[in-house]
């Protein structure tokens, strides 16, 4: 991880992307920080090309650190998508009966909820935010701490954790193998398995039809060559949010979700109860380890950070700058990058989200 943040620091400078602003990375065992050397002799609003009407455009080589993320596909649903689709609306694969996987991540709102963390079976509180599922698949990691390494792992977490879906895998073949529309939809789904009906393809099922959620921005117009998909404002906001390191960690085709990183890389994280990865790896080095978010549909997905701490864009833009930058944002350089992240929401794809009919069955 450390090289790769090396070579990606690296090739920042090396492409002149950051003008007033220079940045280095340095490893301290396996701690990294972020070092500001001196600027050069221009603010920061004259290196990111405010007031250069000759300069309007990005960079293509700091384009070059993005990438459009796939179009919705238009081909017919498959047997298996269509099972997780089910599955994902479907309450009956949780003890109570009354939680499915769209209570906490409601695809009609961008796959979050409005609180800071959510409640599963039994009124139960989780401990971290629960971040959207969508535009997930080509993440390196899911979950906050990294601990499931693709999307069926992701999937299988939920429905027998005792804090929110609570199912036993015995109770859930029981359950749905009680519904012949269930078993119709899983043979199909799994032809070759003489018992489809269990947990492991019920993830699969579930991840199947996630891997469909992606949402399309004006930002990924913007990378394909409509140079009129961003205003002014939110160009002037890419650039700073280049300009000050952000997409050191914050890039690719997700803008995040391809790293893990330190929270309180200048300044302490104020909440030092929850350690992240370290509680995983049990490695000291991965204290206050998080996986770094994307930041597709940021704008529409508050609260945020792990703790939900921060309950408006605004407050995370500028928190991110002080803890994980030393840098104190002005008001306007604050607005500038929450203009530009407004960019990235996209557009939800209504029919492939649409609540299906779910079979007739007993429900509490």
């Amino acid at each position: 991880m450390l090289t790769g943040l090396r070579s990606r620091a690296n090739d920042i400078i090396r492409s002149g992307l950051i003008g007033g602003l220079s940045v280095i990375l340095v490893a301290c065992g396996n701690d990294v920080n972020i070092t500001r050397l001196p600027a050069l002799p221009m603010s920061r609003a004259t290196a990111t090309g405010v007031g250069d009407k000759t300069q309007t455009e990005l960079s293509p080589r700091l384009l070059r650190r993005f990438a459009p993320i796939p179009q919705p596909s238009n081909r017919p649903d498959s047997a298996l998508v269509t099972l997780g689709r089910m599955l994902y609306f479907e309450p009956l694969i949780s003890r109570t009966g009354k939680i499915s996987c769209n209570t906490c991540h409601p695809l009609d709102k961008y796959g979050t909820t409005a609180a800071r963390f959510s409640t599963g079976i039994n009124g139960q509180i989780g401990r971290r935010n629960a971040p959207s599922v969508y535009n997930t698949s080509g993440h390196v990691a899911l979950f906050w701490d990294g601990r499931a390494a693709n999307l069926t792992q992701q999937a299988m977490a939920p429905l027998t954790s005792p804090t929110e879906m609570g199912m036993e895998p015995t109770a859930l073949m029981k359950t749905l193998g009680a519904i012949p529309e269930y078993r119709e939809l899983f043979q199909r789904a799994f032809p070759n398995e003489t018992q489809p009906i269990q947990l492991l393809n019920v993830a699969t099922a579930i991840a199947e039809f996630e891997r469909g959620l992606n949402t399309p921005a004006p930002w990924d117009r913007y990378l394909r060559g409509d140079i009129d998909a961003l205003s002014a404002q939110q160009k002037e906001g890419a650039k700073l949010f280049a300009n000050l390191g952000c997409m050191v960690c914050h890039t690719g085709a997700y803008v995040g979700g391809t790293m893990f990183e330190k929270v309180g890389v200048f300044v302490p994280w104020p909440n030092q109860l929850d350690h992240g990865r370290r509680e995983i790896t049990h490695e000291p080095s991965d204290d206050m380890v998080f996986k770094v978010p994307s930041l597709r549909n940021v704008a529409q997905t508050a609260p945020y950070f792990h703790d939900g701490s921060a309950a408006s864009l605004d407050t995370a833009v500028r928190m991110m700058a002080t803890h994980q930058l030393g840098v104190d944002l002005t008001e306007a350089e604050a607005k500038l990058i929450v203009a530009w992240l407004g960019s990235l929401t996209g557009e939800i794809p209504r029919r492939y989200t649409a609540s299906p009919q779910l079979p007739v069955a007993e429900r509490p």
